[in-house]
């Protein structure tokens, strides 16, 4: 048998949990001296100590675990709940990076505040162009929301279009509509340009984007998610110039780095009018 002190060491804890674990009935020792007091454990409670610990992590509280781990749990059920929390987990991460990345891009608007400048705002008409899409809801326009949600479209639209042996005829193109004028939820499009029928792309809708009569634009270089200077510095125009905008702005990405998207290069048009 094995001393606390040994027996935690291999079971990678530390021998005050140990000795909490005793005192509530958990793991108690296998054996204890009675003159002494010490406590000796044998290696096959290790097994009981894993299963102790790998419930915790899910979680758990200790009374919860014992209950669980008095039934004897078997290593597939044990298998089963480790994987769900760790899918779980892994969401949490995704969502928590998410959410840094959009702090910390917002902080660089605020730094840079000061320098946001409107002097490259082009008013211009937009020709009509014929696009092939793939849609999705994003909860929000929030960079967060929109992200998640219109980086996968872009790889799926590529693949359906080389399978059916389409090439794009020039940039990738993103639009935005609400679902409810009343409600945060926009649909995403992820578009391309085409120079196809509808009837040549089975798996992608094929449609003729409109015009934009007259569009206030910019060129922003640098990530989406660094995107807010630029939109704020047409904010700054169109309010300045006395136009009032017209939906959401278009994004047309001149030079898409999805490896390196602080390389990126993109176009970014917003309808406006006069009243």
């Amino acid at each position: 048998m094995f001393t606390i002190g040994d027996f935690a060491r291999l079971g990678r804890v530390s021998v005050r949990m140990l000795r909490h674990y005793d005192s509530i009935g958990l793991l108690p020792p296998a054996s204890v001296d009675p003159h002494t007091g010490y406590r000796f454990y044998r290696a096959d409670q290790l097994r009981r100590l894993n299963r102790v610990i790998a419930l915790k992590e899910l979680g758990l509280t200790l009374e919860q675990v014992r209950s669980i781990v008095d039934d004897a749990v078997d290593v597939a059920e044990l298998r089963g709940m480790l994987r769900l929390r760790r899918s779980q987990l892994a969401e949490q991460l995704a969502a928590d990076t998410a959410r840094l990345t959009a702090v910390e891009a917002r902080l660089r608007m605020i730094e840079s505040e000061g320098r946001m400048t409107t002097q490259d705002v082009v008013l211009k008409e937009i020709a009509p162009v014929r696009v092939a899409e793939l849609i999705a809801v994003a909860p929000s326009y929030q960079g967060e929301d929109i992200g998640p949600v219109i980086q996968p479209l872009y790889p799926e639209l590529f693949r359906r279009l080389t399978a059916a042996g389409i090439t794009p005829t020039g940039p990738s193109i993103a639009w935005y509509e609400p679902v409810d004028p009343g409600g945060d939820a926009v649909v995403v499009h992820a578009g391309v340009l085409v120079d196809v029928e509808p009837s040549a792309a089975p798996d992608v809708t094929v449609r003729d984007l409109p015009e934009l009569r007259t569009a206030a634009t910019t060129i922003h270089h640098g990530a989406m998610d660094d995107v807010e200077p630029s939109m704020q510095a047409l904010a700054r125009w169109i309010e300045a110039n006395g136009y009032r905008t017209d939906g959401f702005a278009r994004e047309v990405y001149l030079d898409y780095c999805p490896d390196t998207p602080e390389k990126g290069v993109t176009e970014l048009q917003v309808a406006v009018y006069r009243d």
